[in-house]
């Protein structure tokens, strides 16, 4: 079995007198690519925030690498940043940088990599990535949506993550752009040894990428589990989230 490196426990998050999540508890183990599932407003960017420390959660607690976030210091929580990265929905490119700027940013302000070699690596990660090389130099105005997507996931993977965050990354993108990029995240995980969490509602992601995943309905976790494991699973959210009555 593998390890657990994430662990939530009765995590309760509340906004004024909004409750959002309602003690959920949810584990990801090393090396899978574990999804976050759920319907509009159900929390799952929130959950994802409270991991990566961008936003506070009520009570209960999130251990991730043998660490509780929420009893660490100020440094231990820094260091402990390092272990993953983060692709945001829209890719959060800097507008004002070109794609290898943009890429090079985690290793000059994280490391003392001579400047030759900061490019060297974020030109090994942009070909990782997909993206050609005339794209290299250009502005993200530039790319198209897909193209973005992949710039943010080479400045994602700059710094080697033992976790890699991916908040709805095929959203925006066509179908064949979808299943590219599902496949090449796949690939990387496998390649990288990467541990990934994905907040999803895409049917293929689900289907052809995810090990394992959660579903969050009316503030609790519905499911976890795998795919295999949801279509036994008889309760009309889960039949209706993944259209199963379509097989």
């Amino acid at each position: 079995m593998s390890e657990t490196i994430i662990k939530v426990k009765d995590v309760v998050t509340q906004f004024g007198k909004k409750v959002v999540h309602d003690k959920i508890s949810l584990e990801v183990k090393e090396g899978e690519i574990y999804g976050i599932l759920g319907g509009s407003g159900s929390g799952k960017t929130t959950i994802l925030r409270e991991m990566i420390m961008l936003q506070k959660f009520k009570s209960g607690s999130i251990e991730i690498l043998g660490k509780k976030i929420d009893k660490i210091s100020h440094s231990e929580a820094v260091e402990l940043k390092k272990n993953w990265s983060v692709l945001f929905q829209f890719g959060a490119l800097y507008s004002s940088l070109n794609i290898l700027e943009n890429v090079s940013i985690p290793l000059i302000e994280y490391t003392d990599l001579p400047k030759e070699l900061i490019e060297d690596i974020a030109l090994s990660k942009l070909k990782m990535s997909g993206l050609k090389k005339e794209a290299t130099y250009l502005f993200p105005s530039e790319l198209s949506g897909g193209m973005k997507k992949r710039a943010a996931l080479a400045r994602a993977l700059a710094m080697d993550p033992k976790i890699l965050f991916l908040d709805e990354p095929t959203s925006g993108l066509d179908p064949v752009g979808a299943e590219n990029f599902d496949r090449l995240i796949k690939e990387l995980a496998t390649l990288l040894k990467l541990t990934v969490v994905i907040v999803t509602h895409d049917l293929h992601t689900i289907e052809h990428v995810l090990d394992r995943f959660c579903i969050i309905f009316e503030k609790k976790i519905l499911f976890e589990g795998t795919l295999k494991e949801a279509k036994e699973f008889k309760h009309y959210a889960i039949q209706e989230f993944l259209k199963l009555d379509r097989e």
